[in-house]
């Protein structure tokens, strides 16, 4: 078996079950915006492990940014700390997020939510059969999204355009635009399938840097997570601006700082990145805007800011299962990992 055929195939298989993604959550959406005007939380949690805590706090953002006050918190820590959490007086809700819906905290932590809260429960997963969306008060389950690889692609992505789903319906946005997110995801695979081809192979880069505020810090966490797992690359994630307040002392000629950019703070970001090329860096952008930047990953202007994280990752998915073929690295299998993390002893 070729080393990454699995991953290669479900990065590109993306287009499509986006759609499958979308279809998933029409089809329960009045079900969905009647169970929370129902329960009228003044308070949602938002929780994963691993790539879906990252979604998670994507997720809280974009809650936040449609008027719902939102929290992200690793499933592991609403287990273990639940009264740092559950602030006395409050109506909760919480969506859990698991790509295989067995995962062992999420399970836990879903588990005594509704026995002390009591509130509804939510799942995204790609599983439609899994503990966790059989317990849940309302499941969206994409299961053509679910993988043969370890670490997350299409599953995460999939999700991730469900939360964005939830949070423009509680809004209530116009959602028609989604429909072009399978195209446009087709379109960015393709014209920079070979950028991120390049990037991966050149080994003169020795450490990745991913950057992204507000909704996209948890996408920059994702990205800095698959380039980790898939092949063994010095790699982190920060907060745009806050990468100048100490670590910009690792960029330099061996260094590619990617900057997820967001349009409300695109001369800033953009000046993070310019400072960065000065010090000796090299700088990869994207978003969707015009730039001088040497190389930029364009996305689509003229749709809602919601409706844009998921489109900032399938490039630098494959950025990361390039550079894992050029190390060496088997990016279905990574190092150390499996698919569906179970601790007994919880």
């Amino acid at each position: 078996m070729k080393a990454g055929q699995h991953t290669r195939q479900e990065i590109f298989s993306q287009p499509q079950v986006w759609a499958d993604a979308l279809a998933v959550f029409d089809a329960d959406a009045p079900t969905f915006s009647d169970l929370i005007a129902a329960a009228d939380p003044d308070h949602v949690l938002v929780t994963g492990c691993g790539s879906t805590y990252y979604l998670s706090l994507t997720a809280a953002r974009l809650l936040r940014g449609a008027g719902i006050d939102a929290r992200a918190y690793p499933a592991s820590e609403l287990l273990l700390f639940p009264d740092s959490i559950y602030l006395e007086g409050r109506k909760l809700a919480l969506i859990t997020v698991s790509r295989s819906g067995a995962t062992t905290e999420t399970l836990r932590a879903a588990a005594a939510f509704k026995s002390r809260i009591g509130g509804p429960v939510v799942t995204v997963t790609c599983d439609s059969g899994s503990p966790l969306a059989r317990e849940a008060d309302l499941a969206f389950a994409i299961d053509s999204a679910g993988e043969k690889s370890v670490a997350q692609t299409r599953s995460f992505s999939s999700m991730c355009l469900v939360l964005q789903q939830m949070a423009a319906a509680l809004a209530g946005d116009d959602r028609t635009s989604s429909a072009r997110l399978p195209a446009q995801c087709q379109h960015l695979l393709h014209a920079f399938g070979d950028l991120a081809e390049t990037l991966g192979a050149d080994r003169s880069i020795e450490r990745f840097f991913f950057l992204g505020a507000d909704v996209l810090y948890g996408i920059a966490c994702e990205a800095m997570l698959k380039m980790k797992e898939m092949s063994l690359s010095y790699s982190e994630a920060f907060h745009t601006l806050e990468f100048r307040h100490g670590p910009m002392s690792m960029a330099a000629e061996n260094a590619l700082v990617v900057g997820l950019i967001s349009p409300e703070a695109a001369q800033p970001e953009l000046q993070v990145l310019s400072e960065m090329r000065r010090m000796g860096a090299r700088t990869l952008s994207v978003g969707s805007f015009a730039t001088d930047s040497p190389r930029h990953i364009a996305l689509p202007d003229d749709l809602p800011t919601w409706n844009t994280p998921v489109l900032h990752l399938p490039v630098l998915q494959l950025l990361a299962y390039h550079r894992a073929l050029h190390n060496g690295q088997n990016p279905d299998q990574p190092h150390n990992l499996s698919a569906v993390v179970s601790l007994e002893d919880l």
